[in-house]
């Protein structure tokens, strides 16, 4: 399928603002299950953000892009969804392979 650069462009944003929204309504999830299951977590999406801003030369803070992806400052959104690791969440996040 041929496709131009603006055109892929535009879909990719669109699936990233919808894969964010979906996540803002899934506050039932909490990261360390997003990172025990598929390797990233809302904070990675937030951190890639902030790397892409500064590959581009676009200021951009790391609260500034954890609130682009939480919908709110991230203290807060912790403070309000964010319950404990249970150990065995832990554990499983020793297992999970990182280098993003």
């Amino acid at each position: 399928m041929a496709m131009d650069d603006k055109t892929r462009t535009e879909l990719e944003a669109a699936v990233f603002r919808r894969l964010v929204e979906h996540l803002r309504n899934r506050t039932d999830v909490q990261n360390i299950d997003l990172m025990n299951l598929v390797g990233f977590c809302r904070n990675c999406l937030s951190n890639w953000m902030k790397d892409a801003a500064d590959a581009q030369g676009v200021p951009l803070s790391k609260d500034d892009s954890r609130e682009a992806v939480y919908g709110m400052p991230y203290e807060d959104w912790k403070a309000l969804h964010q319950t404990p690791a249970s150990a065995e969440q832990v554990e499983a996040m020793k297992k999970v392979p990182t280098g993003h």
